[in-house]
């Protein structure tokens, strides 16, 4: 007889040591969704409690006084419960350090109970207490399981309620069995086979109640990925739409970019344009009257060599800019890089009475892009001297001062007209921006991007006089 239960007990453990093992597995890995510390440890305390009294069965020689692993025995058996029952609370909400701790408490109180009651009392009487103990605890997971329920129907949660009445139903007819029995119990041999029957069938109850946790966390685990499935084709939806927008974006500012981009160059080189359709409406006037001197002649001529040249100074500086081609770098004298700049723009000066001073070292050198370069130097010039067209100031003046520093070089274009307008500094570099009524903003970017090209910086200030003051440092060998 006694080997025959502790056979069952035995087997019971040894499925639930397989279940233990490969639940832990999964515990131990980086799932969203968990099974839950309080299930892990009723189920390590039930494989525990079914081994030690499958062991102590077969050292039992009586049943008024048994052994002290009988009670290890049931205070395993009772936290395998307890464990299981707060791990149905906190399916609902998330339980409270309090109640962990009066949890640990009760079984320590029930230790000490059972203990007296082994050496005090007869079977029947421990036997009906730990009915009555259980009774509670299932109790207490139907409430709990009930609730969980209403909120998220399962068949697994269903079928763990069911188990619950079950083991409500075993433990009161245990007690029911007990009371009415009429002798007491003192050997192994004298357990009722219905006691006996009701007590493994308690065992297997708690055993598929394990199993039907799996299969909740298994199926609370598919529907979480089902859930991760739809949310992930949901992203990837938003993805591809937000790939398709940035494409547009992209493909219509190109397209406006690409335009004003194109206005802007055609601005830069309207100026040496128009300035060689007046020249040459000139001459053709002066033709006409039969009123040209040589003097004249030569004069008109050099103007319109001078203007044919700034525009294809501009075309080799976009053309080595937004081309790949590397581009030609010389030893590059500013005096002289200045006076060839001064001839170009003399006719216009004097036309509206600007002054222009030079105040450069004679021997100021850098190695970089002549066109480059200059091109830049005839963006300055070319603003300063339409922002004192504007001016009502007298004289006007346009400064030029280059000096050796610790970089290499400085170079200062400055007037004294009304300067750069406090909102428009900010963007004043960037392409496509400007702060005059006519252009459109290709100048100073172009001259911002030359200077970089040439491992240098350009900065704008207010000048001492109120007009504009744009700053360049070039280093003296440039990285071109």
């Amino acid at each position: 007889m006694k080997l025959l239960i502790s056979l069952y007990f035995f087997i019971l453990a040894i499925i639930q040591v397989g279940l233990l093992g490969g639940v832990f597995y999964y515990h131990l890995a980086r799932l969203t969704v968990r099974a839950g510390q309080y299930w892990i440890a009723s189920l390590f305390c039930s494989v525990l409690a079914l081994t030690t009294f499958g062991i102590g069965i077969l050292l039992l020689t009586n049943l008024i006084t048994p052994n002290f692993n009988f009670t290890v025995s049931n205070t395993l058996m009772y936290s395998a419960a307890v464990l299981q029952t707060l791990f149905f609370a906190s399916l609902n909400k998330e339980n409270s350090k309090k109640l962990f701790i009066a949890v640990v408490i009760s079984i320590l109180v029930f230790f000490g109970v059972f203990e007296v009651m082994r050496t005090a009392s007869g079977f029947e009487v421990r036997t009906i207490f730990i009915a009555s103990t259980m009774s509670l605890l299932f109790l207490w997971q139907i409430i709990e399981l009930k609730i969980k329920r209403r909120r998220n129907p399962s068949i697994a949660l269903r079928l763990l309620q069911y188990l619950s009445v079950v083991g409500l139903a075993i433990n009161l007819y245990r007690i029911i069995f007990l009371l009415l029995l009429s002798k007491t119990i003192s050997q192994v041999s004298e357990l009722p086979q219905e006691l006996i029957l009701i007590t493994i069938g308690q065992m297997v109850a708690n055993t598929l109640a394990y199993i039907f946790i799996v299969a909740y966390w298994a199926e609370r685990i598919s529907i979480d990925n089902y859930k991760k499935r739809i949310e992930n084709t949901e992203i990837r939806s938003l993805l591809d739409e937000r790939e398709l927008l940035i494409g547009s974006l992209l493909k219509a500012n190109k397209t406006s970019a690409t335009g004003a981009l194109s206005a802007s160059i055609a601005h830069e080189l309207n100026q040496p344009l128009a300035a060689t359709s007046l020249n040459i409406q000139f001459l053709q006037k002066k033709l006409a009257d039969g009123d040209l001197s040589p003097s004249t002649q030569g004069e008109i001529l050099a103007t319109l060599l001078t203007d044919n040249e700034r525009a294809a100074s501009i075309i080799r500086s976009l053309k080595g800019i937004f081309s790949d081609q590397k581009v030609e770098v010389e030893s590059v004298v500013f005096s002289r890089l200045l006076h060839s700049i001064a001839s170009i723009l003399n006719p216009e000066l004097a036309a509206k009475n600007i002054q222009l001073d030079l105040n450069i070292d004679p021997e100021l050198t850098i190695v970089g892009n002549r066109d480059e370069l200059r091109q830049v130097m005839l963006n300055l010039v070319g603003n300063s001297i339409q922002a004192l067209s504007a001016s009502n100031k007298f004289p006007k003046i346009i400064s030029i001062k280059g000096r050796y520093i610790a970089e290499g070089i400085e170079i200062s274009v400055t007037d004294n007209g009304m300067g750069v307008p406090e909102k428009a500094q900010e963007q004043l570099f960037e392409l496509l921006t400007n702060s005059k009524s006519k252009g459109m903003g290709l100048g100073l970017w172009l001259c911002k991007h030359i200077i970089s090209r040439h491992g240098g910086k350009i900065s704008y200030q207010n000048s001492k006089e109120g007009g504009a003051e744009f700053v360049m440092t070039l280093p003296l060998i440039s990285p071109l």
